[in-house]
């Protein structure tokens, strides 16, 4: 019974046991009505809420209390449930037989179930729910190895293959250095990228822990300038031995990992499963998680690091009837339930796109990088959050040629807070530069369009800088007084007090050096 009868069931009894008028229908002959007390709890097999649906039993045990209200009402019903006589025609309504009130709990719960209804709708919209592939085995072939049995699904990808806009060979002409600057992580620097391994791991569960299994290892690694993906698949849980002695072979064979989000979740979750399975764990390798790196340079857009908006945003690459990450782990039980194995061809696609993206993204964000160098050009038609980025982490990298480079033309591609943001780094990278004048021009420029608080900071900045770097306190004193929004009133007070005290003793030492220095009277 879904939801919509059983609200139109709860609503037709009024108090007293009565019902509101109806027009008379011939009832076919039926099997004998269900006791009340054996049905299912409304809204169990709806999927509500169990909130929803505890308030909702509650309202239909307080009706069942009610009605009857009479002996022969009683008689009545009971007479109906049994299937002994007919329902009696409707009485009319008259001045005398006062409408039903209505019961303010169940339009309570009518509201509260329309929300339910509409959240679940528009989470099933963003979800989506791809088509069903065509019934057929999974697309794995069982190979015989020294450590047993594995399943294994394998494909070549040209050195011509594009991720959207991102050739995948162009993660082969990474420079260590430009990657461990990108990573933050000064091991990276030495790393021959033409052995990395690509990794990217389907679950059972986001929960980690031991219960959590992963049946689906993806890897990818290059041949040539071509990309291998290699997936290791779990045909039924406790198999698991020889799939990890795969893994562990391939890595030792592999310079770096390359993951999204691996350090914290894949690589973890798969040093589990080795002690678990007490197969020895490889000796872990340099890893370099995108994850980090797209953060720090894509943190501006405000639109989130996931990496299915990255293959969108950056790469130009939209998943056509992709499937849900959420929906996996199910779709992997219903496989161990006995389900067709087809199931999980989309769930293959999607591990293999993963992989690809690792590949591409790698390669752009090098790309990118590389172009803020000396002897290059930051590309004029550059977003200018991504320049922001860049110089972010160049900064944090100590390149601080490369900072400013970026830096400037991230201030030159925006006028808006990006820009203004932008000019400031460039004033802190002059100052560390030892150029103060640059510094304080840098800081004006972005005081034409701040407004608010940000002006604010501005003139603070230029507060300092011309108080301890041009030395020149009257310009101090001056942008001092407009940087009160900045900083707590009393920091602000005791700064304006120090520049005006300085202020007159440098004026008081002037006049007193012009004094000295002019001829006496009558001498």
């Amino acid at each position: 019974m879904d939801l919509k009868r059983k609200l139109a069931r709860l609503t037709s009894v009024g108090p007293g046991g009565k019902s509101p008028p109806k027009p008379p229908v011939a009832e076919p002959q039926a099997e004998p009505a269900a006791r009340a007390d054996s049905m299912p709890a409304p809204g169990a097999e709806a999927g509500v809420p169990d909130a929803l649906a505890a308030q909702l039993a509650k309202l239909v045990q307080a009706r069942r209390m009610e009605a009857p209200s009479t002996p022969a009402d009683a008689e009545s019903q009971v007479a109906r449930a049994e299937g002994t006589v007919e329902a009696p025609a409707a009485r009319p309504v008259t001045a005398s037989t006062p409408p039903a009130p209505r019961d303010p709990r169940v339009d309570s719960l009518r509201r509260m179930l329309s929300d339910w209804s509409e959240r679940q709708g528009l989470a099933a919209a963003r979800r989506g729910t791809p088509p069903p592939a065509p019934p057929g085995p999974l697309p794995v072939e069982s190979r015989a190895t020294a450590h047993g049995t594995v399943h294994i699904s394998e494909r070549i990808l040209s050195p011509e293959h594009h991720h959207g806009s991102a050739p995948l060979a162009a993660a082969l002409d990474v420079e260590g250095p430009l990657v461990a600057s990108l990573a933050l992580h000064a091991d990276l620097a030495g790393v021959d990228f033409q052995r990395m391994l690509f990794l990217d791991t389907e679950t059972t569960g986001l929960a980690g822990g031991t219960g959590t299994v992963p049946f689906l290892v993806g890897l990818a690694w290059f041949e040539g300038r071509s990309l291998k993906v290699h997936q290791l698949f779990l045909r039924r849980l406790g198999e698991e031995a020889p799939m990890l002695r795969s893994l562990a072979e391939r890595m030792a064979a592999s310079s770096c990992l390359v993951t999204f989000n691996g350090k914290s979740f894949d690589w973890p979750l798969l040093r589990t499963r080795f002690v678990l399975n007490r197969v020895p764990a490889p000796v872990e390798l340099p890893h370099l998680d995108l994850l980090h790196c797209a953060r720090r340079v894509f943190k501006h857009r405000g639109a989130g690091t996931r990496l299915v908006h990255l293959e969108d945003q950056v790469l130009g690459f939209r998943r056509v009837d992709d499937v849900d990450g959420s929906l996996i782990p199910d779709l992997y039980f219903r496989y161990l339930r006995g389900g067709d194995g087809s199931a999980l061809t989309p769930v293959l696609e999607h591990n293999v796109n993963d992989l690809l993206l690792l590949a591409a993204l790698l390669g752009e964000l090098v790309r990118r990088f590389r172009a803020g160098g000396a002897g290059a050009s930051v590309p004029r038609d550059a977003d200018p959050r991504d320049l922001l980025g860049f110089a972010g982490v160049a900064l944090r990298a100590r390149d601080y040629e490369r900072a400013q480079a970026f830096a400037r033309a991230a201030a030159a591609g925006d006028t808006g807070a990006v820009g203004i943001e932008a000019l400031a780094l460039a004033s802190r990278l002059s100052r560390k530069a030892g150029d103060a004048s640059a510094a304080a021009a840098h800081l004006h420029q972005a005081l034409q369009t701040a407004q608010g608080f940000q002006a604010a900071t501005l003139h603070l900045q230029l507060t300092k800088l011309y108080e301890h770097g041009l030395k020149d306190l009257a310009r101090a004193l001056h942008h001092a007084k407009l940087a009160s929004a900045a900083e707590l009133p009393v920091d602000h007070h005791r700064r304006i007090l120090r520049l005006e005290t300085r202020l007159a003793r440098s004026t008081r030492a002037a006049s007193l050096d012009l004094g000295m220095g002019s001829p006496r009277s009558g001498t």
